[in-house]
């Protein structure tokens, strides 16, 4: 089922002042954000986000590319593993 297009976007409304008084600044600031449901905003381009995965954060620069989408779009939350190597026993 799509998302209804007059529901607002989520944004994190404490995220969008850090990363907007960041651009006033001028400077490249890292942020930490557990939010991962929240929309990416425009401000945030330029800024690195250190995104959460339940167990530790992961360094993402924010490009244009991903504006729009979640922050939990770039943290993945399983890791690829191996069930067992031939010749180990």
């Amino acid at each position: 089922m799509p998302r209804s297009l007059k529901k607002p976007l989520n944004v994190n409304e404490k995220l969008l002042k850090k990363f907007q008084q960041a651009n006033q600044e001028g400077k490249t600031k890292t942020f930490k954000i557990w939010d991962r449901g929240s929309v990416i905003p425009p401000e945030a381009i330029g800024q690195i986000a250190l995104i959460h995965n339940g167990k530790t954060f992961f360094k993402r620069q924010v490009t244009q590319n991903m504006v729009g989408k979640k922050w939990g779009q770039f943290s993945p939350t399983r890791k690829s593993g191996e069930h067992g190597k031939a010749g180990t026993h």
